[in-house]
């Protein structure tokens, strides 16, 4: 869908750009009667696109005086220098630009931080006047630029007072946003509600803002290391899988000074975790060209903050550019322990979906054993790698050691129980198997997903349908729109041979899940009995086409295309 929707937006963008090409001047007209310029042109936008940035950038540097002939061209061109980490030349182009007289937001915004890494306050605001004047309002454009404004301008504010008046220049649809910094500002003038400020940050229960733990804690320990312990401990006890928190506890306890990462009093320091705010919100969006291009910016201000290469490598995951996600986890493994168990684990999910599964448990394994003395969260992601990728017996030897050290007050319990019952499961240990998830379900009765596969296993040995049906009612209510628990409660129903009703929700599961062999099976096997023998036939010789189909189905669906369906 998303690989459409660019498509779509390509065309749209060819077109409107031939629709205006009469409207050209005649000099820029020639410039794109040149076949070279027309081909660097559209090549570059699409692989940019398709965010392949050096692939877009070896078209685009290719051009031939096309830049004031199309905004597009320049902004793109930026993106890839930047995401190539070549700041220099993207100064340079922008400045470029401005001897041409042609003013855009990224060549301004790129000019400003150049001066500010260059501490040349006097460049830095000539260069924001023209990037405020550029930024639309409400928008993150003017997120951005009113946020360099507070920062390059708060060594001239006298006090803290003058600093918090610098803030009313953000958005009023980033109130959030305007929190944050006012914590910040309230640092860099050492004010007294510091903490407060950051407290309520935290304490926030409608946002998540368990990052800014980190730069309260790193606070506090400027003021008193025995303060910032006790609310990191708070921290992780709330937030108890956090990657800047838990590291921030190793550097703590072996410095016993505040991260170098970062300082409060650092203005450029701010402004490049802002920019990494900003860069957040466009991953969301699945925007990862400008997501890529702020925080490249944001690692240029302040390249010692493991926690902006994080999100780097999980953008270029998320669009299957495994290769370059894998070199920057290569990378995060210097940022120190937490954060190199972390890029393992990513670095082995990668080379799974480069169908290299069993490099990936062996890459795991060693990452793993090199572990020293490994926390219960640690041996629950390793058991859960193990079990997801049907090493079932390993899975339930680590899973059975972390039973040893929580109690059942542990929010991990229940997620233990579950995950070794699974392995059980698979394993033909039915016995244990229905004792781990029942005692799961003991500790955590909400759980849609334990609930579903609990009564799916009875569904399919024969017990319990009944009560089944009624725990998969709860399920789906719980989670109403999850394709695997509308098809077990649709194959309980068929059990039940209410064909009807089983067969109307395994068409909505076949809706949600229409490459699933499984819930096509069921879905043929209820059409077969809803006396649609022509429709079902159709759908079993569908799922024999599927390449997730295992040769047990096969042989069962071959049976059946035969025999027809024997109850």
């Amino acid at each position: 869908m998303k690989n459409l929707k660019k498509q779509f937006k390509l065309i749209i963008f060819l077109i409107l750009f031939f629709n205006n090409f009469n409207l050209l001047s005649s000099k820029e007209s020639d410039k794109w009667a040149d076949a070279d310029n027309v081909t660097n042109y559209f090549s570059g936008i699409v692989a940019i696109n398709d965010n392949k940035y050096q692939e877009s950038y070896d078209y685009l540097k290719n051009l031939k005086d096309l830049e004031e002939s199309h905004y597009v061209y320049s902004q793109y061109y930026q993106y890839s220098l930047i995401t190539l980490n070549k700041f220099k030349d993207a100064f340079n182009f922008s400045k470029k630009l401005e001897d041409e007289k042609i003013d855009n937001f990224e060549s301004n915004l790129i000019t400003v931080i150049y001066y500010l890494k260059a501490n040349d306050s006097n460049k830095s605001l000539y260069y924001l006047e023209k990037l405020t004047n550029k930024s639309q309002p409400g928008t993150l454009q003017n997120l951005v630029s009113s946020t360099l404004n507070t920062w390059i301008n708060i060594k001239k504010a006298n006090d803290l007072g003058s600093g918090l008046k610098l803030l009313n220049n953000i958005p009023q649809n980033f109130e959030n946003i305007k929190k944050i910094q006012s914590a910040f500002v309230h640092c860099y003038f050492d004010s007294t509600k510091t903490s407060n400020e950051f407290s309520l940050l935290t304490s926030n229960s409608t946002i998540d803002f368990s990052r800014y733990y980190f730069f309260y804690i790193n606070y506090l320990n400027t003021q008193n290391n025995s303060e910032a312990l006790k609310t990191l401990n708070l921290a992780l006890s709330a937030y108890p899988k956090n990657l800047i928190l838990n590291q921030l506890k190793i550097d703590l306890s072996e410095s016993n000074k505040a991260s170098n990462q970062f300082e409060c009093k650092n203005p450029v320091h701010v402004i490049a975790e802002m920019l990494y705010v900003v860069a957040n919100a466009l991953a969301s969006q699945d925007n990862f060209a400008a997501s890529n291009f702020y925080l490249n910016i944001a690692s240029y201000l302040n390249p010692e903050f493991g926690s902006f290469k994080t999100l780097y490598a999980e953008n270029f995951y998320n669009i299957s550019e495994f290769d370059t996600s894998k070199n920057i986890y290569l990378d995060i493994l210097k940022q120190g322990a937490i954060y190199r168990w972390h890029a393992n684990k990513q670095i082995a999910s990668i080379l799974i979906r480069q169908d290299q599964k069993e490099e990936a448990i062996k890459h795991l394994k060693n990452s793993y054993e090199k572990l020293k003395n490994p926390n219960e969260y640690q041996v629950f992601e390793y058991a859960e790698f193990l079990k997801n990728n049907e090493q079932y017996e390993d899975s339930i030897k680590y899973y059975s050691e972390i039973l040893k050290v929580i109690n059942k007050n542990h929010n991990l319990y229940a997620q233990v129980l579950d995950g070794r019952g699974v392995a059980y499961e698979r394993t033909d240990q039915w016995d244990k198997a229905e004792i781990d998830l029942l005692n799961s379900l003991k500790a955590s009765p909400n759980d849609a997903y334990v609930i579903n596969y609990l009564a799916y296993s009875w569904i399919e040995k024969g017990m319990n349908i009944e009560k089944s049906l009624d725990m998969l009612r709860k399920a789906n209510s719980l989670k109403p729109n999850d394709g695997y628990i509308i098809d077990s409660l649709g194959w309980a129903l068929f059990k039940l041979k209410r064909y009807k009703e089983a067969k109307s929700y395994l068409e909505l599961a076949i809706q949600r899940m229409a490459s699933d062999p499984v819930v096509n099976d069921h879905y043929a096997d209820s059409l077969w009995m809803n006396n649609q023998s022509l429709q079902a036939r159709y759908y079993w010789n569908y799922v024999l086409k599927l390449e997730k189909t295992d040769e047990k189905l096969k042989n069962s669906i071959k049976d059946k295309l035969v025999n027809g369906l024997k109850l």
